[in-house]
Formats: structure tokens, C-alpha cells, sequence
């Protein structure tokens, strides 16, 4: 049993702009996202509360429209690894769901989190009344599959500083938020502790910040707790690997 608090029929007007603005969801038509929405409820989350666990039955597909979702999984030795951070506008769940299965890892809340959910059988009624859902699934799971092969070679052909930079850019792109006292600059919004993207680089905490305090040597970044600051984004594409 996972706790959260009472679901509610409605997003707040930031939580709907974020589902909307989605660049998956925004490509289904007027019609279908209107009875997607429809059937969907607010559910929220404080920050770290478990959502879903490994092996829990595949009952909800949803939408994040707040905060974060941290999708862990266990290693060998019990480990809890971080495998990626679900950002607003994304949605997850869809796979278990049309597998017939369960769910593959946990997922937790990082940070105050909403997500809207879709029941399963009304998941299916929906696709049942917009043939058109199917191929836009077809395209998100595409979608996934390449970004998974373009993480595995990065992995097997890059450097442990070229594959950090990348991984900051897709922060900085997902949780980038413009500095008001320099326009260049972009702080990720997303609070990192260093462990957490040593994970999600299946690297040391150690190694992961000796090549942070490069790149801040470099004025590339500025760490600060909890977070860090993109300076020049152009130079995090260029550093050297």
C-alpha cells in the first residue's frame, strides 16, 4: 500500500499547463486530449513518498505534471541505482499496462509531486474510441527505444567528462531554469546531491565530482548546494573528453 493524498478531479492551472505542454501529449489531437484529461484525476506526492513498486500490478497509466518521478533499480549487491528522472509533460506506466504485466522498478516522488492518472480500464476504453492513440504510442515507445540505445553507447564509447556533460544538458533541457541575473546562465532546477548523478552515470560519487570541480575550474558550471549552474551551454557541448 503506497500512501498519497486524496486524488482530486482537478490540476491546478501550472499542472495543466505542464500536461499540455508535454511535446508527446501536445501532438495528439484536441479531441483525443480532452478525453484522455477527461478520465484522468490528480494524485500528489511528497517529495520521496513511493509511488509504484517493483512488482506492484500495472493499473494506472500517468502523467507527470509536477515535481519529479525517480525510477530506481536494484543491483546485484541490493543497491538501490537511479535509472532516470521522469520530468513534467512526461507520461509513464503505459507499458505494463498494454504488457499485461507488472511494474519492472520503483518509482518515488523527487520533490512535491503530481502526477495525473488514467485507470487501466479506461486506458483501454480510450484506445478502444481513438485508433489514433495507438500509433501515438507506437511513436512514444519508439521514442524511448532510441534514447535507450543512444544512453548504451555513450556508456561504451565515451568518456566518463563527455557522458557527465550530456547528461547535464538533458538536465539543463528538462529542468533548466534562466538565470534573472545573467540571461546565459541556467540553473537546473532538479536538486541533485552528487550521489544521485554519480547513479544515473554508473559512476563513483568520487570520479563524478573530481570532473564537476573540472568543469567548474573551467567556468562551465558553478556548483552550488544541491544544484548546479550551467554558465555557457554551449561550452558544456564543447569540453574537452
Amino acid at each position: 500500500m503506497h500512501d498519497f493524498l486524496p486524488d482530486e478531479p482537478m490540476m491546478t492551472v501550472a499542472e495543466r499547463a505542464a500536461i499540455n505542454a508535454g511535446p508527446w501529449f501536445s501532438s495528439l489531437s484536441p479531441t483525443l486530449r480532452h478525453d484522455i484529461l477527461r478520465h484522468a484525476r490528480a494524485r500528489r506526492y511528497p517529495d520521496g513518498r513511493l509511488i509504484c513498486a517493483r512488482g506492484d500490478p500495472a493499473q494506472e497509466w500517468s502523467g507527470v505534471a509536477r515535481g519529479a518521478v525517480r525510477v530506481s533499480g536494484g543491483s546485484a549487491a541490493g543497491k538501490q541505482v537511479i535509472l532516470t528522472y521522469v520530468a513534467p509533460g512526461a507520461w509513464i506506466g503505459d507499458v505494463g499496462i498494454l504488457a499485461g504485466g507488472v511494474r519492472t522498478h520503483d518509482a518515488y516522488a523527487h520533490g512535491d509531486t503530481t502526477l495525473v492518472t488514467v485507470q487501466k480500464a479506461d486506458l483501454h476504453a480510450i484506445l478502444a474510441r481513438h485508433m489514433e492513440l495507438y500509433d501515438a504510442l507506437l511513436r512514444l515507445q519508439a521514442r524511448r527505444v532510441q534514447h535507450l540505445f543512444k544512453v548504451v553507447e555513450e556508456v561504451h564509447t565515451l568518456s566518463l567528462r563527455e557522458r557527465l556533460a550530456k547528461q547535464l544538458g538533458r538536465l539543463m533541457r528538462s529542468y533548466g531554469v534562466p538565470s534573472a541575473a545573467d540571461g546565459q546562465e541556467v540553473r537546473i532546477g532538479l536538486q541533485l546531491a552528487q550521489e544521485d548523478l554519480a547513479q544515473l552515470l554508473g559512476a563513483s560519487r568520487q570520479r563524478v565530482n573530481q570532473q564537476l570541480k573540472v568543469m567548474e575550474r573551467e567556468e562551465a558550471i558553478r556548483i552550488r548546494p544541491g544544484t548546479l549552474v550551467v554558465r555557457d551551454p554551449q561550452a558544456l557541448t564543447s569540453l574537452p573528453g
